[in-house]
């Protein structure tokens, strides 16, 4: 059953409703959502959530996984097509609207192909690991992501979700880290950190590991010898700078055809657009404050994946292959294809009740709330190795 279908059923109207209701059916207040979720450990297993998903949603199809790799490859091609065709005829004073739109269009569904390889990373694409590994590393050097390096490092963040001494990304920051908490602790001081994030976000990760974990040197995810990687990892480190290298090569001949203003307004600034989705998404599956984090006294798996909330991108939810607002079923399920965890959310809701973390509110004003209200994390009074955002 796929999104639509399910959603037009009674089953899928009735649990889609159960997205902006409390218990008892009442609407969520702004207070409701701000609320701390639950840190004692939950009174269900991984066991018993796995037994409430029907056996389907663990299926992977080739068919379905390349119906998606397709559809992105060809909205790609058309809005290039389009943009490359039509818009440099355009008077100049449309030119300043059509590209845009196409900058947010193209860099939107670039986003979706990214997740794409994300899934192929998780062994969620196919059933057939090579074939997961060969296409991931396509869509996502063609994002400009390393792709195996990548799929390594996200590997640990999903090993150690919020947990604060051994996550791979978004680690918040201590009181006693005066930078954050005094100095970007105010209006301008938001206004800068947003504007980074969303604009060099990722490519300060990928290549500073800024916002990453401290691995006690210079560490990145290009270079074969950083902490994060493994000796048994390292070599297809180099092969993901390979990729990397051989797409920025093709750039490079491109703009020796078309020319720099073209290539940056073609390719360049649609890569960036996804490079601020990426931030959109992830900081904001991962960062709320009514989530805990914990350390090694008190952290635990599930707890750590439950530490995650779904949220809704509206229109770009479709575009996104609902990656958005099923992350917390992808944290605890990360081989269920994007094509059915709305079903495995919705089977999981009823059991992790209030442990599931959902919030609706819209994303530029979600985002803005959570710069200012998420900057650094203090001990909760009553329960030691639980920590909570400050402001």
């Amino acid at each position: 059953m796929d999104e639509n279908e399910f959603n037009s059923s009674p089953r899928g109207l009735i649990q889609l409703g159960f997205e902006t209701m409390g218990a008892g059916g009442q609407m969520k207040t702004e207070k409701d959502i701000l609320k701390h979720v639950p840190v004692s450990k939950p009174p269900f297993g991984i066991s018993d959530l796995k037994k409430s998903i029907p056996p389907h949603c663990f299926k992977r199809s080739l068919i379905r996984s390349f119906g998606s790799f397709f559809r992105d490859l060809i909205i790609i091609y058309t809005f290039y097509y389009l943009a490359s065709t039509y818009i440099p005829l355009l008077p100049p004073t449309l030119s300043y609207v059509a590209w845009p739109l196409y900058w947010f269009a193209q860099g939107s569904i670039l986003m979706g192909f990214w997740i794409l390889g994300h899934e192929c990373g998780h062994h969620a694409f196919s059933e057939y690991q090579w074939v997961d590994d060969a296409v991931g590393f396509f869509i996502h050097s063609v994002c400009l992501t390393p792709y195996f390096s990548f799929k390594y490092s996200h590997r640990s963040h999903h090993a150690h979700t919020n947990s604060m001494e051994y996550d791979e990304v978004y680690i918040p920051k201590r009181k006693a880290d005066t930078f954050y908490s005094e100095f970007l602790n105010n209006g301008p001081g938001n206004v800068f950190t947003l504007i980074l994030r969303t604009t060099l976000g990722l490519p300060l990760y990928l290549i500073f590991n800024t916002y990453g974990r401290d691995y006690n040197g210079f560490a990145n995810h290009f270079l074969p010898q950083s902490g994060i990687f493994n000796d048994r990892e390292r070599g297809q480190v180099v092969l993901s700078d390979v990729g990397i290298v051989a797409v920025l090569y093709a750039l490079y001949q491109l703009m020796l055809t078309q020319g720099l203003k073209s290539t940056i307004f073609l390719q360049g600034i649609p890569l960036l657009v996804m490079s601020g989705f990426f931030i959109f998404l992830t900081y904001l599956n991962h960062t709320h404050p009514a989530i805990a984090h914990y350390d090694s006294t008190e952290w635990d798996w599930l707890r750590g994946a439950l530490s995650t909330i779904d949220r809704d991108f509206g229109i770009l939810n479709r575009v996104f292959h609902n990656a958005n607002h099923t992350h917390g079923i992808h944290h605890l399920f990360p081989t269920i294809p994007h094509y059915h965890a709305i079903e495995a959310r919705e089977a999981v809701k009823p059991i992790l009740g209030d442990y599931y973390m959902y919030d609706d509110t819209p994303i530029l004003k979600a985002m803005w709330r959570d710069t200012k209200e998420c900057i650094y994390v203090e001990p909760d009074e009553e329960k030691k190795g639980v920590y909570w955002y400050f402001k």
